[in-house]
């Protein structure tokens, strides 16, 4: 079951030139933002490189009490292609301070060349994370590509028994055609349209657990085309949020779209649109 929060709307003629105007003066303010958050991710960088430190986990006794079901689920932030944890700083504090929430950033290898191998490896942090914590099940954020290694965790290995809930930002799940010369790296062509990484997400996934929530925007520049970051199976239950006014490298930065992503993590029921997002979001 899929959930679109936002229909496309077709202007009258007459108000094309305005329209076309606005997306302009929009485009231009998304583009310098992107350039800014760019600069400032640049300087973070370096702190991002190695992995985050875990503290040991110290196993309860056999006799101590689980931790009740109504806790929140540990929150796991999984970057993009060429990046590292570095870009989740302002939302992972966002997370953090909301509801107290325990969230982890795991970086995958700069060397990665296959979508498959990586959401293997996801699935064993997985393992590590509920084990060490004592939850049954986390909760994702992944952008870009980390999204869509999460969804084919979640969707293709059986990672659906350990996910609750799979946000994604930006993330190509039907391909994305940007960028052709990139397509020397394996990973790129596996995030091209036609892939076999992204047929085998179009094959059936019936009783699939996982709650999947897209956020894409309207002038994302890296997805071509743009509705290629939303979720569209039949099988799944999805729901795809339309984020206005910013581009890629903004969408996990973004105050607006923090908000968003708590309150997806925060519905009680799978299925149950966000309160006040019925519109999608617009930031700028």
């Amino acid at each position: 079951m899929t959930i679109t929060r936002v229909l496309p709307f077709r202007p009258p003629c007459s108000l094309l030139p305005a329209r076309l105007a606005g997306l302009s003066i929009a485009l231009l303010k998304a583009t310098a933002l992107e350039v800014a958050i760019l600069a400032g991710h640049l300087l973070l960088y370096p702190s991002g490189i190695a992995q985050e430190r875990r503290i040991a986990a110290e196993l309860p006794p056999p006799d101590a009490p689980r931790l009740p079901a109504e806790s929140r689920p540990p929150v796991v932030l999984l970057h993009g292609f060429i990046d590292n944890r570095s870009v989740f700083v302002l939302l992972r504090r966002s997370l953090a301070q909301h509801g107290g929430q325990h969230v982890e950033s795991l970086n995958y290898s700069p060397l990665t060349c296959d979508i498959r191998t990586a959401a293997e490896l996801l699935g064993r942090h997985i393992e590590e994370i509920c084990e060490r914590t004592g939850h049954h099940q986390v909760d994702i954020v992944g952008h870009s590509l980390g999204g869509l290694i999460a969804r084919y965790y979640a969707q293709r290995l059986g990672g659906d028994e350990r996910v609750r809930t799979l946000v994604t930002l930006g993330t190509p799940h039907e391909g994305t055609r940007v960028v052709p010369f990139a397509d020397a790296h394996p990973i790129v062509r596996q995030m091209r349209p036609g892939s076999d990484v992204i047929e085998e997400l179009r094959e059936p996934a019936p009783g699939c657990r996982t709650r999947f929530v897209s956020f894409w925007s309207d002038l994302d520049q890296l997805m071509a085309p743009l509705e290629t970051a939303c979720v569209n199976h039949p099988d799944l239950i999805a729901q795809n949020v339309r984020v206005s006014g910013i581009g890629h490298l903004a969408l996990p930065v973004h105050p607006a779209v923090a908000s968003g992503i708590r309150q997806a993590l925060d519905l009680a029921a799978p299925g149950t649109p966000a309160k006040g997002a019925e519109n999608g979001l617009t930031v700028a």
